[in-house]
């Protein structure tokens, strides 16, 4: 275990030595946009420049809800990403919660903020300083920790030294996971572009299959039937007839598969009623069920209502072989930029483990219920869509898009 070495923080005797440690930290901060290597250079600076034996920079998580430590020196440096605080929780937590700095000179139990955390050893330390991270543009980024193992009286200055610190990784820090968020949003982009081309190759090549196995060959057949027409006109009137008769069905039955593959790339009763229209037609459509539609009649981009349509159609497939259900509820409204389509039933439902779960982990075995194609779809418009389901009481597949406003 290592021992303090310098005097205490206060005894930085000058502002040089002060100036000196803070043009440090900026340098630091100016090292590059990852969070880790950024708190990590930060935690040894503090320690070496402080004369404190460790040091821990916990990181707000993105959502304000907890802390994650995210640097730390030896020997503590293998645990971070795995320690996480929820705020309000130990000190360090007690300090992000107040926004106002903590200190204990020793009996660390008698202090009530005080949380021991085994993989963080600090029983092994006598006093502590935890001072918020914060900047005027972001507001609380996180906390900053240092311990000593002898007993140490932290003064005012040492506590405005940590503060004035902590300001200045908080900008980097922020800096940081602005970066971050911007490397996922792009990484996030990249997966969906590569889901639409996917998308479009599986639509193509649907497309395609149907073209040959369907319309293609009927009209080779078709021409066949012709050619016996043409031939046997005159020689054979009852025969050509005959053959006149299966081109006429054969041409039929064509064009029906030809309406059938372009309803595939685009629903034609969108274009005649609206999305709203459209899913009251589906709705009519299926067989032995009653329907509770309340649908608003606002009109979406194109992609969005096919992209809708399509889920609306695919779960009224599965009410219909799976749900053993005698009522269909469909909602459809826009409010506060958000489309929300719902499509319910009250059927058998089937066990989800919770209330509620995102789609993509909801695929129990043999149930035949196309969750997987349904959340693909929601995603690819940029929504979300979830499944609430329990046995016997049916289920309701939900979803929500952003849709621009103005």
């Amino acid at each position: 275990m290592t021992t303090s070495r310098r005097p205490a923080l206060g005894g930085l005797a000058d502002l040089e030595a002060e100036n000196a440690l803070l043009l440090a930290i900026v340098e630091a901060t100016s090292s590059g946009p990852d969070v880790e290597p950024l708190a990590a250079a930060v935690a040894r600076l503090i320690v070496e420049a402080t004369a404190t034996d460790v040091c821990f920079v916990h990181v707000l998580d993105d959502a304000g809800r907890s802390l994650t430590l995210a640097g730390a020196t030896p020997p503590f440096d293998c645990e971070v990403g795995t320690v996480r605080l929820p705020i309000g929780t130990g000190v360090a937590g007690w300090v992000a919660e107040h926004g106002e700095p903590a200190v204990i000179v020793d009996d660390k139990r008698a202090d009530a903020r005080y949380l021991p955390i085994p993989a963080l050893r600090g029983t092994d330390y006598t006093s502590m300083a935890s001072v918020p991270m914060t900047s005027d543009l972001a507001g609380l980024v996180g906390v900053l920790n240092v311990h000593t193992v002898v007993r140490r009286e932290f003064t005012p200055r040492d506590i405005r030294l940590l503060t004035s610190i902590g300001s200045l990784v908080a900008g980097a820090l922020h800096s940081a996971r602005l970066h971050r968020r911007l490397v996922s949003r792009e990484r996030a982009n990249e997966r969906f572009t590569e889901q639409v081309i996917a998308a479009q190759e599986t639509e193509r090549r649907r497309l395609a299959g149907d073209i040959h196995d369907g319309i293609s060959q009927r009209l080779v057949s078709l021409g066949y039937h012709l050619d016996a027409v043409a031939g046997t006109m005159r020689t054979d009137p009852a025969y050509a007839e005959q053959q006149l008769a299966l081109a006429r069905e054969l041409a039929d039955i064509t064009v029906d598969e030809a309406r059938i593959a372009i309803g595939g790339l685009r629903p034609p009763v969108l274009d005649d009623l609206g999305l709203a229209g459209g899913l009251a037609s589906l709705c009519r459509t299926v067989p032995d069920l009653d329907y509770e539609l309340t649908l608003g009649d606002e009109r979406l981009p194109e992609h969005v209502e096919i992209a809708l349509y399509r889920i609306a159609q695919e779960a009224l497939q599965n009410v219909q072989k799976h749900a053993r259900a005698s009522t269909v509820h469909m909602r459809f409204a826009v409010w506060a930029g958000t489309a929300r389509l719902e499509v319910g039933d009250d059927g058998c439902g089937f066990a989800t483990g919770m209330g509620g779960l995102e789609a993509r982990d909801l695929q129990p075995d043999g149930s035949g219920y196309g969750m997987r194609s349904m959340t693909e779809r929601a995603e690819l418009v940029g929504g979300t869509l979830t499944v609430r389901s329990r046995p016997g009481s049916g289920t309701t597949v939900t979803v929500t898009v952003p849709v621009p406003t103005g």
